[in-house]
Parts: C-alpha cells; structure tokens; sequence
C-alpha cells in the first residue's frame, strides 16, 4: 500500500487542518481527536509518512512510543482516569481509518465503556479544555 500525501493526518502536520495540539517536538505530534471515544481521547503521530507500523522506520517508532508513554502519563493525570487504553490499527481489515501511523490514547475509568465510534465530532470547547488540561499535566 502507498502512504497518501493528502490524509487528514499530513493536512494537520502542514497546517492545512486544525488540531487541538497537547505535544510536539521534532519526531512526533499528539493532539485531541475531534470523534473521541473517550473524554481526553488523544491521538500520538509520527512527523515522517508512515502508513503503518510495517511502514515505520524503527528509529521513527521509538520516538513516538516515547511520546505515547509522557502523553499517557499526562492524559491519566489530567482526565483522572483509573487507566488507559493504547490503541494501534493497520490496514483497513485491522480497523485503520486514517492512513497515517498514529496511535490512540484513550482515558478509561472503572465501570464505564469506551465509547462508540460514532462520527459524532466533539465540541471545540470542549477539546479545547482537554488539551489544555493535558498540556497543563505535561508542564
């Protein structure tokens, strides 16, 4: 498979697509997902094209799960969350929908489901809030 230059993913890394940014640095972008399963559900991407984890250059993976574990860290504090869920699709057979590397950081808390993916968009509010919530636990 080709990685596609035009994905919502390498639109927001060029500033052609908002995003409510909680980390960057050199390698490595997290910011909220607009369709969240989960208040505080934050999504980990690699600055460099990557498809897949199969794509990825083993150097570009290890600084985005350097960056999925410090965002982690911050999303658990911020959200007051009992745990975490980590997640990483390949391929349209394996649940990618975005075809750009990215990994899924979601808040989870004792007796309550993650949620659907529904489509349905968050309020910018109310990402907002999150972010800065999260960026605040990262300071």
């Amino acid at each position: 498979m080709v990685y596609d230059n035009d994905n919502v993913f390498a639109k927001i890394l060029r500033g052609e697509l908002p995003a409510q940014k909680v980390y960057e640095d050199e390698h490595t972008l997290a910011f909220m997902d607009i369709m969240p399963r989960a208040n505080g559900h934050v999504l980990v991407i690699p600055k460099t094209p990557a498809r897949t984890i199969l794509d990825a250059d083993p150097a570009v993976l290890g600084h985005v799960i350097t960056t999925v574990q410090k965002v982690a860290g911050a999303v658990r504090t911020a959200m007051a969350a009992d745990g975490l869920t980590i997640q990483q699709f390949n391929e349209s057979a394996g649940g990618q929908v975005v075809f750009h590397l990215h990994f899924h950081i979601v808040p989870r808390w004792e007796g309550v489901a993650m949620q659907p993916h529904t489509g349905q968009m968050e309020k910018p509010e109310v990402l907002a809030a999150n972010a800065e919530a999260i960026r605040a636990a990262l300071a």
